[in-house]
């Protein structure tokens, strides 16, 4: 059997292989790794008086910027 370089998969040819299988290890750790390395910003507190907003604008930026990955 060949060894499978997770490193080489896009991240969603890495997400389906994690869900077929979820006992290697090696590519949970993978996984989890890049999913350390994104940097998540704080769009809002819990106080922000347009809460709503800053979430609603969030969503459509990430919408806009990745229509395939959101299943557009």
């Amino acid at each position: 059997m060949n060894p499978v370089n997770y490193t080489q998969m896009s991240d969603q040819q890495l997400k389906k292989y994690l869900v077929k299988h979820r006992n290697d290890q090696a590519v949970l750790q993978v996984y989890l790794n890049r999913r350390h390395q994104r940097s998540n910003p704080v769009i809002a507190t819990v106080n922000d008086s347009n809460f709503d907003d800053k979430i609603l604008t969030a969503i459509r930026e990430q919408i806009n910027q990745n229509p395939a990955e959101m299943g557009f």
